[in-house]
């Protein structure tokens, strides 16, 4: 059991000096004329590299305090010359899509399905109604995430934000257990955040953003479990719907960018409900994810979850750029996602 606790520790480390270069350190612009307390003040909301500039508007930079129009447009320029804005050619950008990694779910049919597992720099999003196994899919994706995979995958650590009070750590000692790792340096692997708040969870995503930047590499995969009950909740009837899109919107956004800036893969789970309206027409199954069209086209990859018989779950894909719209079964036992013995 030890060894496989090292394994884990070590491959980190050896990683590091390939995912440096993957990002450029907002640090960087001083060179640029750009003094560090404005620089400062970027990180503060969570910009914490050259591309994070290329991902803000002017007008959100000119929101942060202490930012003047005049600044913001000196900071847009250096970081301009730092990257090339322009295109590139597709040739091009599939080398770049080689640092994409997969990280498995448990299961081979599932990993199948998604074509390798949890993608890296994508949104993917499973839906299903209660008891479909959506958070036994989380937890089983925290540990996974952490051991050495396929294609020179190296394991790395997980960030977790609970939105439902669902998150709990005797779970993913069970499936260290049946990954034969070590109880404390799984846990150790995991930061886990309690949101309580849409607010509240738009904040913690400076602080992931933050993290990920102070300890480059380290960090593979985000998961939000759930993405929508927070929103259910602060917002109610029609007339708020519009500013709930719209908070939402922009809280997607920021998950893309940061799983592009920093190379991790970002899981979120989101409920279902049931369409009223659907009753007139002769629909089979009247129940939809919520979040409506804005979450249907931030999420990169959606799996749609529901119950088979006993443990075993159905996963479908509902929507991905490059997956075709396949089933697979999968069962849910003591040591997480596995494949469903026929």
């Amino acid at each position: 059991m030890k060894a496989a606790e090292d394994q884990v520790v070590e491959d980190n480390t050896g990683f590091q000096d390939d995912e440096e270069s993957f990002f450029q350190d907002i640090d960087l612009l001083q060179k640029h004329g750009i003094n560090m307390a404005d620089i400062k003040k970027m990180k503060s909301v969570g910009i914490c590299t050259v591309k994070g500039i290329q991902m803000t508007t002017r007008k959100a930079l000119c929101n942060i305090k202490g930012l003047s129009e005049a600044k913001v447009e000196k900071i847009k320029e250096a970081a301009g010359k730092m990257l090339s804005v322009g295109f590139q050619t597709a040739f091009e950008y599939s080398a770049k899509r080689k640092q994409v990694f997969h990280i498995t779910t448990g299961s081979q049919e599932f990993d199948k399905l998604l074509g390798g597992g949890i993608e890296s720099m994508a949104i993917t999003e499973a839906f299903g109604e209660f008891r479909t196994g959506k958070t036994q899919l989380s937890h089983t994706l925290c540990v996974t995430a952490q051991l050495p995979g396929e294609d020179s995958y190296s394991g790395g650590k997980v960030i977790f934000i609970d939105t439902e009070n669902t998150f709990r750590p005797d779970r993913l000692r069970d499936m260290a257990d049946r990954f034969n790792v070590d109880h404390d340096a799984v846990l150790d692997n995991v930061l886990y955040a309690r949101a309580y708040t849409s607010e509240h969870q738009m904040e913690l995503l400076d602080f992931v953003a933050a993290k990920f930047h102070e300890e480059g590499g380290v960090f593979k995969l985000l998961i939000i479990d759930s993405i929508m009950a927070l929103f259910r909740v602060d917002f109610s009837g029609r007339g708020e719907l519009a500013e709930r899109q719209q908070k939402l919107a922009q809280m997607l956004s920021r998950l893309q960018k940061i799983s592009e800036e920093y190379n991790v893969a970002v899981f979120i789970t989101n409920q279902m409900t049931a369409d009223p309206g659907a009753g007139m027409t002769f629909q089979a199954d009247p129940k939809k994810p919520i979040g409506g069209h804005i979450l249907a086209h931030a999420s990169t990859t959606r799996i749609s979850l529901r119950k088979g018989r006993g443990e075993m779950r159905i996963a479908k894909i509902f929507d991905s750029p490059d997956m075709p719209e396949n089933e697979a079964t999968f069962a849910i036992s003591a040591g997480g996602v596995t494949d469903a013995k026929e």
